[in-house]
């Protein structure tokens, strides 16, 4: 007896590349930092480095699997990277001279003996950034439109409670938590210098992006009288 497959429909089409895609790019993130790590520290006694990697592959891994589920939509505009905005262009090759030296210079810090970094510190690097990726999971629960790239949908509306009651961007400073203690979670003070610059890029991003939020998305001014504070609460 013949069976006539049914082809699936448009969104069974869509998630089945999404969950590809996802899946490439998941593995392809920490398989590219093990080899960074191994590389760069020369050694595969890097316990620093593979700490790392496993503190943001278990919550990036169960988020992934509950937005999937949840929303996938979210997840589609993650996958955006192409910027629009010629401003926005100019801040990513800026982020690209600091964010790749966040992770080579540990690995040459633990190979040459540059830094001494306690245990205590390191582990407290490991806290905050934990607890930076958390927060941006947090945002991504609150946001479902927080993409990679500045843009307003259609439908976008204003998000005002959770930490957006706190400052404008939380995202940011979730990140910027995050990129500024992994180096002290990877043992090495050099690779943070290099992650200070990431303050200056969020700094520049933020300032672009409220022109864009201000100019397309309504109610986003009155935002603005509420929560004062872009970045950091009680300074800017």
């Amino acid at each position: 007896m013949n069976i006539k497959e049914e082809k699936p429909t448009c969104e069974e089409i869509d998630k089945k590349v999404l969950r590809k895609t996802l899946l490439v790019r998941f593995f392809m993130l920490f398989i590219s930092l093990g080899l960074i790590f191994i590389v760069t520290a020369w050694t595969f006694k890097y316990w620093e480095g593979w700490a790392y990697i496993f503190t943001l592959a278990v919550p990036m891994g169960i988020f992934g699997i509950y937005a999937f589920i949840k929303d996938p939509k979210f997840l589609e505009r993650r996958m955006r990277t192409k910027e629009k905005r010629k401003e926005q262009k100019l801040v990513l090759r800026l982020s690209l001279v600091c964010f790749p030296l966040i992770y080579i210079l540990p690995g040459f810090d633990k190979r040459f003996g540059w830094s001494e970094v306690s245990l205590a510190i390191e582990i407290l690097g490991f806290v905050m950034v934990l607890l930076g990726y958390l927060m941006v999971l947090l945002v991504f629960k609150e946001n479902s439109y927080a993409s990679r790239i500045i843009e307003v949908d259609k439908t976008q509306t204003v998000i005002s409670t959770g930490l957006y009651s706190v400052v404008r961007h939380p995202m940011y400073l979730s990140s910027v938590l995050l990129y500024l203690f992994t180096p002290l979670a990877l043992g090495s003070y050099f690779a943070v210098i290099p992650a200070m610059f990431i303050v200056l890029v969020f700094v520049l991003r933020i300032l672009d992006e409220e022109k864009e939020l201000i100019q397309n998305l309504d109610g986003y001014m009155e935002y603005i009288q509420k929560v004062k504070y872009r970045l950091i609460p009680g300074i800017w």
